[in-house]
């Protein structure tokens, strides 16, 4: 049975309805749905693909490899942590099981749509100064259409939940590069976010 998205902009009671949520089918295998986390008055709200092993495991966002590489970069770009929201477009893991293992499969169009009206209520109780956009399954969600991420990344482009929207790589992809160019792809990440800093402190102005 689908579940109804409560109209209600408390992230608390918006976080205790998605645990029930059956919009689509990933909650039969996911240990249990990761709404976001932060601060309700966070300027930022960073958007992700979807749970991974580690966060479906200890029910938080960004608590695994990736996340921990995106809270280092955060505070590489001069971005406090407490400015920032976490979440992800989707709220449950889509994985694949070869073994012991769980391997992260990307969710599809249906799964996405089913879980925007999750997303768009934490926006409305957020109410974000800018969003990011971390890869191209979270642009997809914020668009509401298939877009690369190459020709907008480092951009910022209108949206209607916030006065703009970011877009850049999810800290996974930089993971997944080869060891050799792995500091350079984080370093233009840095980068990346350190221009939503100095957009932060003139709030757009330039």
């Amino acid at each position: 049975m689908s579940v109804e998205v409560p109209r209600s902009t408390s992230l608390a009671v918006l976080g205790e309805a998605v645990k029930t949520c059956r919009r689509c089918d990933l909650f039969r295998n996911a240990t249990q749905a990761v709404f976001g986390e932060g601060s309700k008055r966070a300027e930022i709200v960073a958007v992700g693909e979807e749970p991974g092993d580690s966060e479906d495991r200890q029910g938080h966002p960004f608590v695994g490899p990736a996340g921990r590489l995106l809270t280092r970069a955060f505070a590489d770009a001069g971005i406090a942590r407490s400015d920032v929201y976490v979440t992800n477009a989707v709220k449950h893991f889509k994985f694949e099981q070869r073994g012991k293992r769980r391997i992260h499969k990307k969710p599809n169009t249906e799964e996405i749509l089913a879980c925007r009206p999750w997303l768009e209520a934490e926006m409305l109780a957020v109410k974000p100064e800018l969003i990011i956009a971390l890869g191209a399954t979270a642009l997809r969600s914020l668009l509401l259409k298939k877009a690369a991420i190459g020709p907008l990344r480092g951009k910022f482009v209108e949206h209607p939940w916030a006065r703009a929207l970011f877009v850049t790589t999810h800290p996974a992809a930089i993971l997944r590069v080869e060891p050799e160019d792995r500091e350079s792809e984080y370093a233009r990440f840095v980068e990346e976010l350190k221009m939503v800093a100095k957009w932060l402190r003139g709030r757009g102005a330039a």
